[in-house]
């Protein structure tokens, strides 16, 4: 008969560890279950679980890494950590189903540029539609502070299909031999159950770095705007932290933080951080990623250096993403091109791709393009510095439009990207209009059922709260379940109350000097201008949305569904 085994591993917390045993012991005996429990700890194991076990065993691990699950007799059926036993242990206990011999496996990654809202989104819709199928799936969502729950070694090698649905690129030295299909965060989000289905059907296999099969693939993995992103993402937090210790330094030492005056103070070195460190990093961060997106490894090193020379050449963010391409596409054809025999092929990567791709890279940055391309660049600054009236409200309703077409999809995040580019060049009115267009649609369809409530179902109405929290913090993805819902009415309304907040904010010059974070970074001193005017316009494109999706939305047909 199959027995019911647990392996804890408390490390230095050995008395949390006799604790959690004594829980699962206590709620087994409550189920009227057998269960012997091995507590690993720093002074020892207590109670080790024979070596003899079979096939036919359950074996419940507790906070254990992949190294103990690798020394076991017995792959674990269920992985848990330490404080959700402690928590309830009786849930602790409950096992899912194994799945069938013939039943697929599957793996996913889930990422998008900003590692906030589609990442889990898309999570949450493979996992929902492998719940439809009854397929068993691990997902490992590579967020904006690294992968959540990431796959292991076993997971990936037990799996029959690999998805990655993403944004951006995302490393597959892992997946070497199996089967891998890639897709954007949409299809995942709006349909995880076609997605798998799809992939199971159309995944083809990912081969090693030195392989035929890789090249092949890494050809097919991504176009010019999904590398574009990867290095929006990576470059991100250059722009988080430079801005914000900017933003500390003139709140500390007000607008002579960076005179020479301030040279030693306490403000003065936060500037000096900020601006000289962060961003001066901003352009080669992005034509770094831009070309490992495109290249992989050895294209990092050509890309960072030709977005450094683009930066000292005044070619600015336009510059950097020239530069990220020239590098990324160069290596790969320098890659295709040189052949070596296999006894020298680990010289590639490391020493012969990154030097003549530098020195491709270097040499068209500074005799072809990097000149004609800070020209641009600075008739792109100086024409946005000097919008006024008409012109600069065009482009906040442009911007504000975009940020609400497809609420973080290719459209929002072209605007987005824009705007942020701009940051490196102390042009910061358009981050700020994008900012307040982004937070209204997730806070106006929050708006919409509370002033509405007869035209929204109940669960809507939850989904409201929902919402404008996200709002709060420009996750614009908080209005897609209304949107997927009745687009032609959502979205035209919801576009409209951007657009408004946009032009607001372009129009009165507000400047905002971080990239992210809504309402909790407006407090910080320096981080926007006009704070005021500000909040008035993103309220103003609030009330517009809301109420317009309050109009525009027909009332549920059933009555329990319209009942308040």
């Amino acid at each position: 008969m199959a027995k019911l085994y647990a392996v804890i591993e408390a490390a230095d917390s050995a008395v949390q560890g006799v604790l959690a045993g004594e829980a699962l012991r206590k709620a087994a005996r409550a189920e009227g279950r057998d269960i012997e429990i091995e507590v690993r700890t720093g002074q020892g194991v207590l109670n080790p679980l024979p070596e003899n076990l079979q096939a036919g065993d359950t074996l419940l691990l507790v906070a254990a890494n992949d190294e103990t699950a690798a020394t076991l007799p017995l792959a674990p059926r269920r992985r848990v950590t330490l404080e959700a036993v402690l928590a309830d242990p009786a849930s602790a206990l409950v096992l899912e189903p194994q799945a069938a011999a013939d039943t697929p496996r599957v793996v996913a990654i889930t990422s998008c540029p900003t590692g906030i809202a589609h990442t889990f989104m898309a999570a949450e819709g493979l996992q929902e539609g492998a719940k439809q199928l009854g397929y068993p799936i691990r997902v490992e969502t590579q967020g904006s502070v690294g992968a959540g729950s990431p796959l292991t070694a076993e997971e990936i090698a037990a799996a029959d299909v690999v998805i990655i649905a993403a944004d951006r690129e995302v490393d597959r030295g892992r997946f070497a031999g199996k089967r891998v299909f890639a897709s954007s965060t949409k299809p995942a989000i709006s349909g995880g159950k076609a997605l798998i289905e799809r992939a199971l059907t159309e995944a083809k296999v990912q081969g090693g770095a030195a392989s035929a099969e890789a090249a092949g693939a890494a050809t097919e993995r991504a176009g010019p705007y999904k590398h574009l992103m990867t290095g929006v993402s990576f470059m991100l937090p250059f722009v988080v932290a430079g801005g914000l210790l900017i933003a500390m330094a003139f709140a500390l030492g007000g607008i002579d933080a960076n005179s020479a005056a301030a040279e030693g103070t306490l403000a003065g070195v936060l500037f000096r951080i900020g601006a000289q460190g962060g961003f001066a990093l901003i352009v080669p961060a992005l034509a770094g990623y831009i070309a490992y997106s495109v290249a992989d490894r050895p294209g990092i090193a050509p890309g960072m250096i030709g977005g450094m020379l683009a930066a000292n050449l005044g070619a600015g963010f336009l510059g950097g993403i020239v530069a990220g391409f020239i590098a990324g596409y160069g290596v790969e054809w320098l890659n295709r091109l040189i052949k070596l025999p296999k006894n020298l092929a680990g010289l590639k990567p490391v020493l012969i791709l990154p030097l003549l791709g530098t020195l491709l890279t270097g040499l068209l940055m500074i005799y072809a393009v990097g000149t004609p391309v800070a020209a641009a660049l600075a008739f792109l600054t100086e024409w946005l510095r000097s919008m006024q009236g008409s012109s600069a409200i065009l482009l906040g309703v442009i911007l504000g439009a975009m940020s609400a077409f497809d609420m973080g999809g290719p459209v929002n995040k072209a605007g987005y990207a824009f705007s942020v580019g701009l940051i490196s060049s102390q042009v910061y009115t358009p981050m700020a209009a994008t900012m307040a267009a982004g937070m209204v649609p997730p806070l106006a369809v929050g708006l919409a059922t509370r002033l509405f409530r007869d035209r929204f179902t109940t669960e809507e109405r939850e989904a409201g709260g929902a919402a404008a929290v996200l709002g709060l913090a420009f996750i614009t993805e908080g209005a897609i379940p209304f949107a997927a819902r009745d687009p032609f009415r959502v979205i035209p309304a919801l576009m409209a109350g951007s657009a408004i907040a946009g032009a607001i904010s372009m129009a009165a010059g507000v400047e905002l000097k971080v990239p992210h974070g809504g309402v909790f970074v407006l407090p910080i001193p320096g981080a926007v201008t006009h704070l005021a005017v500000y909040g008035l316009a993103i309220l103003a494109g609030v009330l517009v949305s809301g109420v317009l999706v309050g109009l525009l939305k027909p009332r549920p047909a059933s009555a329990e569904a319209a009942a308040a």
